[in-house]
């Protein structure tokens, strides 16, 4: 497979979400992953792009998503700017699945999720905003690989 890059600009709306998610599925399904990834991949997606109209922006059309897709041989990169508040995960107590229901906090699931659908995630802070680097291997990476 040949190396592949393409970005778009998205509106900062719950209605770009749709949007968001068939470019995402396409360029999912381009790079030849499995229903089950793609699946993965457009809900990690999803979720980013969510917080990002929630909390960077504390609204909908305050702001645009800036999303770019990388494949190669080793899997799929998908990278997510924002131009909002900045974020910090390492803010966010983790949660925890094994609590008892009335124990369980109503925030914190989407960074959990994305962690869990993804091989590796990555927060930066820029000058102008955040950026979120979400990766899927085609298979599960060794310590080398990484």
């Amino acid at each position: 497979m040949s190396d592949h890059s393409i970005k778009r600009r998205f509106a900062g709306r719950y209605a770009s979400l749709a949007e968001i998610g068939e470019f995402i599925r396409r360029e999912a399904q381009k790079a030849g992953f499995s229903d089950f990834n793609i699946y993965t991949i457009e809900m990690a997606v999803d979720e980013a792009c969510s917080n990002i109209i929630e909390h960077a922006y504390q609204g909908e059309d305050k702001g645009e998503i800036l999303l770019s897709v990388h494949t190669d041989e080793k899997g799929l990169t998908v990278v997510l700017e924002d131009y909002g508040q900045p974020f910090d995960p390492r803010t966010i107590p983790p949660p925890r699945p094994d609590a008892p229901l009335e124990e369980q906090r109503e925030h914190g699931w989407g960074l959990y999720f994305m962690q869990q659908w993804m091989d590796e995630v990555h927060f930066e802070f820029t000058p102008t905003g955040n950026r979120l680097r979400l990766v899927k291997y085609r298979h599960t990476p060794t310590r080398d690989d990484r």
